[in-house]
């Protein structure tokens, strides 16, 4: 897709009256306050939805009249300075656990570096999993006034969009995101100018221009290559999330990884505890040591990590080898001779650092790397920590496989992202309200058996019918793009009972997580489905990535079934 050359911006004048609501929009303390969302969609329903439920952007398209409307609407101001006196307590308690425990941090000190943050639909730089947990770690550390950054990248494209052809095969477009309307905003240097960096790639520079989006209380920073001193293939190394091959992963990971850091400098931010969500981050270390080698003369390179290696975590995801993220020695000696050099190592002990052996060949690997840079390693539950021990006992051959140096964190979720607001109000009636802020107290619950039954189901009804409308207006626009008649278009509607039991598979369509399970026993599903006096039904969602063909070829088998 072709790039304009000059952009205009063509927008509404926000009245004084509604002059917060940019505020609002840019911190993504809406995303998780049920009050906010119902803010900007009381502005306009139905453009709320169809601008991705991306308050930047609705405030950008929606029209003057309506705007001048809405400052007469006594009622509408007056929801709109609760909301607002509610945000402005939020960011300004000091009443947070973090400040409770240890007392006022001046500055961040822990940085989180993840190739992919799940925020919301509105700022789309994730896939999966890794990203939302991502996303949930910054909002739960916003909450609990943790002193925290977040460290990403920002895709001109982001993730594919997926649409399925007339044979149920996932295609892939990648629409390009408007930064203009997005809720991020640059970051200037000192001397009013964009603020940058740049990172040697073998024999020259990438540079980066650095975005902010704030997420609460906490800060995240993504790096941005879509540089004018940056050429060719370099100018488009953040288009995709996961995208291009080998050599293109490796020059993100050097730019996330080393420009990570460069950009946390630039912003006169020097965490003490580094935090790599996945290995592709782990370049981040090696800068780090670079530094502190270089402000301290006589430090070895063995030293230094050492020292370093004391603060910094390492959260490892994927359980199967095939998925882990790898180079050809080639690459890592295209692009980083001048690293070694300059660490103080030869070309071979640079390369044991990720040295990982594949039958008759080595390559580097990001995780190898990640694990030895690291002085705690952690699993996202204790059956992912036992696979991990046994899948990486190899590096550790001096010590039983129950005592290899990796622990389990089970994922959590960032409750008040992932409780509805019918939900939230019913606990809300019955429970105690810190609920909201202190929903891992096990004597929060203690009062949960008060909400009566009926109560319970009536949310879940309302909560299930609103799925169903959702997935059959999804559905219809699906059996447009695949080219399907009208009368197949309009039997969309009549998909799914709004009474039935509703089963939902939604996940990354990866084989090892098994999608097709369900359909090892055909006959016995078949009756299941056909059962009219208990009725069940299923909904699938999920991507397969461009090049995982198993992957697709699983979509098809459902789609097909």
């Amino acid at each position: 897709m072709i790039r304009p050359v000059t952009t205009v911006e063509v927008s509404p004048k926000l009245p004084p009256e509604l002059k917060p609501l940019l505020d609002l929009a840019y911190n993504l303390r809406w995303s998780w306050d049920h009050e906010s969302v119902e803010l900007f969609r009381r502005l306009d329903g139905e453009l709320w939805i169809s601008s991705n439920y991306n308050p930047v952007w609705m405030l950008g398209l929606i029209s003057q009249q309506t705007l001048d409307a809405v400052a007469r609407d006594t009622s509408f101001l007056n929801q709109l300075k609760r909301v607002v006196e509610g945000f402005n307590e939020y960011m300004t308690s000091a009443d947070t656990w973090y400040e409770r425990t240890h007392g006022k941090a001046e500055k961040p000190h822990i940085a989180y570096f993840s190739m992919e943050f799940g925020l919301t639909t509105a700022l789309q730089t994730y896939s999966g999993g890794l990203g939302v947990l991502a996303g949930d770690h910054l909002k739960s550390a916003s909450d609990l006034g943790l002193p925290l950054v977040g460290v990403g990248m920002l895709y001109q494209e982001g993730y594919f969009q997926q649409y399925l052809n007339q044979d149920g095969y996932q295609q892939e477009s990648y629409p390009i995101n408007d930064y203009a309307n997005l809720p991020i905003r640059p970051v200037m240097g000192a001397d009013g100018k964009r603020l940058e960096i740049s990172v040697p790639l073998g024999k020259v520079n990438v540079y980066a221009y650095v975005w902010k989006v704030a997420v609460g209380r906490v800060n995240l920073y993504l790096l941005d290559a879509n540089h004018p001193l940056n050429s060719g293939d370099l100018y488009n190394l953040t288009d995709r999330l996961y995208g291009g091959d080998r050599r293109t992963r490796i020059q993100q990971e050097i730019l996330f990884g080393i420009g990570g850091i460069r950009m946390l400098e630039a912003l006169n931010l020097r965490p003490q505890v580094i935090h790599m969500n996945e290995g592709h981050s782990a370049f981040s270390a090696l800068e780090r040591i670079r530094i502190f080698m270089k402000e301290n003369p006589g430090v070895t390179f063995d030293e230094a990590r050492n020292i370093l290696a004391t603060a910094s975590v390492y959260t490892i995801h994927t359980p199967v080898s095939a998925g882990l993220e790898r180079f050809g020695y080639d690459l890592i000696d295209e692009y980083l001779t001048w690293l070694w050099q300059e660490l103080g190592l030869t070309r071979d002990q640079f390369h044991d650092l990720g040295r990982e052996r594949m039958g008759t060949y080595t390559l580097f690997s990001m995780p190898v790397m990640a694990l030895k840079m690291s002085a705690a390693t952690n699993a996202v539950s204790k059956l992912h920590g036992d696979v991990s021990q046994q899948m990486w006992q190899w590096l550790f051959p001096e010590v039983p496989q129950t005592e290899v140096p990796i622990q389990h964190v089970t994922n959590g979720v960032h409750v008040k992202t992932w409780v509805s607001r019918d939900m939230a109000s019913l606990f809300d009636r019955y429970l105690d309200p810190s609920w909201r802020t202190n929903a891992a107290e096990e004597s929060v619950w203690n009062e949960v058996d008060r909400i009566p039954d009926t109560e319970i189901w009536r949310v879940h009804e309302r909560r299930r019918a609103r799925l169903v409308a959702f997935a059959r207006t999804r559905l219809k626009e699906q059996l447009v793009r695949r080219g399907m008649s009208q009368a197949e278009v309009e039997s969309a509607e009549e998909v799914l009972n709004p009474e039935a039991l509703t089963i939902g598979f939604a996940r990354r369509f990866a084989t090892y997580k098994r999608a097709t399970l369900l359909f090892r026993d055909p006959v016995r599903l078949e009756r299941m489905l056909n059962n009219f006096d208990r009725p069940v039904q299923f909904i699938f969602a999920g991507k397969a990535h461009p090049h995982d063909q198993p992957g697709k070829e699983f979509i098809r088998q459902v789609v097909k079934f």
